[in-house]
C-alpha cells in the first residue's frame, strides 16, 4: 500500500508549537516517546497515500507514547500506561497531544520503547498475513521480497518463532553479505537476491524445504512475478506494497494450470474492520508482545533521530537500499 518517496516532499514538512487542546471527559493527555518515519508516512505527505488527512496537518501513523492525564469517562487507560495508535492517521511526529481514548491501545511498559514504538504497523501487517490467507503449520514455507524492510524483519521472526521456513529476497547491493549475515541472525532460512529468481539455482533450494504455499509482494514488477512461479498449486500470493511502481503481471498458465489466488492486504483497512471489536486487535498485540518478552521479536534495525533533527530523518529515510529505520525521539 505504499510507493517508495521522492524529496521533495521534505520541504513540505516543518517544525511548529502548537496549543494543546483542552482535556475533555473521554481524552488522554499522552506525552510521545518514540515514532517512526514509514514509507506511507511519506506517501500521505506527497498526497499519493490512501488515506489522506485535513491540511494542515501531524504526520506519523504510528509510535507509543506515555499517559500524563485522563478525563473523568476514560477507564481504558490510567496516568503512567503506555499507548499506542489503534488506527492510521493520529499524527504521533510531537511530543505530546489530547487523543480521544477510543483512537488508543495500551500496550505493555516491559516492552523495549523502540519495539512499542514500531510495533503497531510492520509487525501487525507481518502477523496478519501469514495468519489469514493460508492454513500454515511448522515446516511450511513462505517467500517474499523485500525482505530486508520492516515487514520483512517481522515476517522472518515470527515465522520463525512458529516453525514456519521463509525464502527471502533482496535487491543486490554493495553491502549483500553483510544484510544477509543479518536477515539469517533473525532467523531466515534462505536470502537471495531478486536476479537468483530466475535461475535453475532455486532447485537446490527446494530439495530441503517445500516449494511455498504463501508469497508476499511489497515490490511488483518482475519480482513479484518470479515469485508467483515458485508458489505451489493453489498457494496464494498476498500484496501489500509496489516499492517498483510497475503492475503484477501474472502468467496465464498460473492461473489455469496453478490455480493461484491473488489478494491484497491494507493494516488500515483490517483496524477500520475491527473497530467494533478491539477484542481482535488486542489478542494480536498480546501475542506480539509475548514474542517480544520471549526474544523472538525484536524491533527493526532502528537509527534514532531528535525531533529537531526531523529533515535529515526523512531525508535518510528516503535513500536506496536503507535497513534501518528512522526513528524520532520525542
Amino acid at each position: 500500500a505504499w510507493e517508495r518517496p521522492c524529496a521533495w516532499c521534505v520541504s513540505l514538512s516543518r517544525l511548529e508549537d502548537l496549543e494543546l487542546a483542552p482535556l475533555g471527559d473521554s481524552d488522554v493527555h499522552v506525552k510521545m516517546l518514540a515514532a517512526p518515519i514509514n514509507p506511507a508516512d511519506i506517501n500521505m505527505i506527497q498526497g499519493t497515500y490512501a488515506l489522506l488527512p485535513e491540511l494542515p496537518a501531524v504526520g506519523g501513523n504510528e509510535g507509543v507514547g506515555r499517559v500524563l492525564g485522563v478525563g473523568r469517562r476514560v477507564t481504558s487507560v490510567t496516568p503512567g500506561d503506555w499507548v499506542l495508535p489503534a488506527d492510521a492517521g493520529l499524527g504521533t511526529w510531537r511530543t505530546e497531544a489530547v487523543f480521544p481514548e477510543q483512537s488508543l491501545l495500551r500496550v505493555p511498559r516491559d516492552v523495549p520503547v523502540l519495539c512499542a514504538a514500531t510495533l503497531g504497523v510492520n509487525p501487525c501487517t507481518a502477523y496478519r498475513m501469514l495468519a489469514d490467507f493460508e492454513s500454515l503449520r511448522p515446516g511450511d514455507s513462505v517467500i517474499q521480497n523485500a525482505a530486508n524492510s520492516g515487514v520483512g524483519q517481522a515476517v522472518i521472526q515470527i515465522a520463525r518463532a512458529t516453525g514456519i521456513r521463509t525464502i527471502n529476497v533482496v535487491r543486490d547491493r554493495p553491502d549483500l553479505p553483510k544484510l544477509v549475515e543479518r536477515l539469517v541472525s533473525l532467523g531466515a532460512d534462505h536470502v537471495i537476491t531478486e536476479e537468483m529468481l530466475r535461475k535453475p539455482d532455486m532447485k537446490d533450494i527446494f530439495k530441503s524445504i517445500p516449494k511455498p504455499r504463501l508469497a508476499l509482494n511489497c515490490v511488483g514488477g518482475k519480482s513479484a512475478t518470479e515469485m508467483l512461479r515458485h508458489l505451489q498449486p493453489r498457494g496464494t500470493m498476498v500484496t501489500y506494497g509496489g516499492m517498483a511502481k510497475q503492475p503484477v503481471t501474472v502468467p496465464v498458465s498460473a492461473f489455469i494450470f496453478k490455480d493461484v489466488k491473488l489478494r491484497g492486504f491494507w493494516m488500515t483497512q483490517w483496524k477500520k474492520d475491527q473497530m467494533h471489536n478491539k477484542d481482535a486487535l488486542q489478542s494480536m498485540m498480546q501475542s506480539l508482545c509475548e514474542l517480544v518478552r520471549k526474544g523472538q521479536l525484536g524491533a527493526p534495525a532502528c537509527t534514532e533521530v531528535p525531533l529537531e533533527d526531523y529533515r535529515a530523518a526523512l531525508e535518510a529515510s528516503m535513500k536506496p537500499f536503507t535497513s534501518s529505520k528512522q526513528i524520532l525521539i520525542l
